[in-house]
């Protein structure tokens, strides 16, 4: 009997720790180098991030003067989700986009092109957030934020108060997202091989549009193109699971603690039926902010207002910046 017990012992541990090695992963056909699928609009800059030969960053940009915007996307997502609004920014000053890593058509960071600081944790984003200001000549800037690009926006205004000016929140994920779980296990050479997998199956999952949409039926042919446009790049399925490990292996800002030390003018806009980020969090937010924190809540909308309620989006934004006069603040 002990003999038989040891061997089943024996044999869940083979497939523990040996059995995840078994599973093919195969290369995925037909990617191809994220500047071949630039449009007319592309631009690439190159910024500095420490242990690197540097990141490269797809981003667009339109308009001119004070001030200047630049837009966050959320979690896998791309800097076209801001498409239908990013011309009526351009009408109230400078306006950026860009793709964080390692999303849209931005640099795909996997395990040995770094060396140090993990490239995908909370102060990595900010380190090539402030270094994307510094290429393109932004001293200060008004940071517009969808979902997890709404975290990062308030985490770099806490950590450098004098670049930025305001901060429009769009469905900000702060009290729904944040930790990822069991980061030690997601982190095993495991899982760092079957990741890739992972990965595939995340971005296939239509049932995640049905979330983020209020209506579903707005996801049009080209929006989903748009959406997927970061797996039909080289190495996107292993550098989005070195994002995912990254993010577990730890390194996140804490943000909740901090929220009485944002007193720069805010606007938190949500959608009245946001399934990602529930309205009652958004609504929540704006009353815990130290400064001016004012909230828009949108009809009939869900998580991304930019692409399904742009004209409410906008009118929001518009009535917020006109009471706004965005004094330098250094």
């Amino acid at each position: 009997m002990k003999r038989i017990l040891l061997y089943t012992l024996a044999g869940l541990l083979f497939l523990i720790l040996v059995g995840p090695f078994l599973v093919p992963v195969r290369p995925l056909p037909n990617l191809q180098p994220p500047a071949a699928l630039a449009d007319e609009t592309s631009q690439f800059v190159t910024i500095p991030f420490a242990g690197t030969a540097g990141i490269s960053l797809h981003y667009h940009e339109q308009g001119l003067g004070e001030p200047t915007f630049i837009l966050l996307h959320g979690f896998a997502s791309n800097l076209y989700t801001w498409d239908k609004v990013m011309a009526e920014f351009a009408q109230h000053g400078r306006t950026l986009a860009y793709d964080r890593p390692p999303f849209g058509l931005s640099q795909k960071l996997v395990a040995g092109d770094w060396q140090g600081d993990n490239p995908y944790t909370d102060e990595a984003g900010m380190a090539q957030l402030l270094a994307f200001m510094d290429e393109n000549n932004v001293g200060q800037a008004v940071l517009v934020g969808n979902s997890a690009g709404g975290t990062l926006a308030m985490k770099m205004a806490l950590a450098h108060p004098d670049r930025i000016q305001g901060l429009i929140l769009v469905s900000p994920a702060v009290y729904t997202g944040g930790e990822v779980p069991l980061g030690r296990v997601l982190n095993t050479p495991q899982m760092n091989h079957l990741g890739p997998l992972v990965a595939r199956q995340f971005a296939s999952n239509e049932a995640l549009v049905t979330l983020a949409y209020h209506d579903p039926s707005l996801f049009t042919a080209e929006a989903r193109d748009k959406a997927l446009l970061l797996t039909r790049t080289e190495k996107w399925d292993e550098a989005f699971w070195a994002f995912t490990a990254g993010r577990a292996a730890g390194g996140n800002v804490p943000l909740v603690p901090r929220l009485g030390e944002l007193t720069l003018p805010v606007l938190v806009v949500t959608g009245d039926d946001d399934r990602v980020v529930p309205t009652e969090e958004s609504i929540r937010l704006a009353g815990e902010l130290a400064g001016a924190g004012e909230t828009a809540v949108l009809t009939a909308c869900g998580h991304v207002p930019q692409e399904e309620c742009p004209s409410q989006l906008m009118a929001a934004v518009v009535a917020w910046l006109a009471q706004q006069t965005f004094t330098p603040t250094r």
